[in-house]
């Protein structure tokens, strides 16, 4: 399929959605079909700190966490246009919900806590922010109401390819 060009050509891209809504294995097709680079914060902070998210917040607590990927966001926002997927609480500081909505288009994966909880049960990976899924909810709830801010939502639904899901992405954005 052809890259498309869209009015937000000059813009980024942010993927925001609650952990294991799909930003990472959506992210980096959606970036090639709009012929941009993916950037996973999530990796650019374990890089910057030699730590894994859940060490970083086991050894320096979520606020460092937190201080972290806002500086990080912050570089990425202002480089090159980009997909950039923020980790899913992310969009909970404002300033980095203002700089997502000055510098680019915030694109919601809106994905039901019942599919996230579902995939954070069997993808294996640590989520020290999740550890049961009372806590889970909790986050998910806490968080709805900012992701509903965002310019474009994108429903994600329970067996969605990833490819559909992109699809799906492609024709919100060529709305804008």
């Amino acid at each position: 399929m052809p890259k498309t060009q869209t009015s937000f050509s000059k813009t980024q891209l942010f993927l925001v959605g609650f952990m294991a809504s799909g930003k990472s294995t959506v992210g980096p097709l959606l970036a090639a079909r709009l012929g941009r680079p993916f950037i996973d914060l999530d990796q650019h902070i374990e890089a910057h700190a030699g730590y894994t998210i859940f060490e970083l917040i086991k050894h320096a607590g979520e606020a460092r966490f937190r201080e972290l990927e806002t500086q990080i966001l912050a570089e990425f926002a202002h480089a090159e246009p980009a997909v950039i997927a923020p980790g899913g609480g992310a969009i909970t500081r404002e300033e980095n919900r203002v700089l997502m909505q000055q510098t680019g288009v915030q694109l919601w994966l809106d994905a039901s806590f019942e599919l996230c909880w579902q995939r954070i049960q069997h993808d294996g990976v640590t989520r020290p922010l999740a550890p049961d899924e009372a806590t889970a909810r909790a986050r998910y709830e806490q968080r709805l109401s900012l992701y509903q801010q965002a310019d474009v939502r994108v429903a994600v639904r329970a067996g969605q390819s990833a490819t559909e899901l992109v699809d799906a992405c492609m024709r919100q954005l060529q709305q804008q």
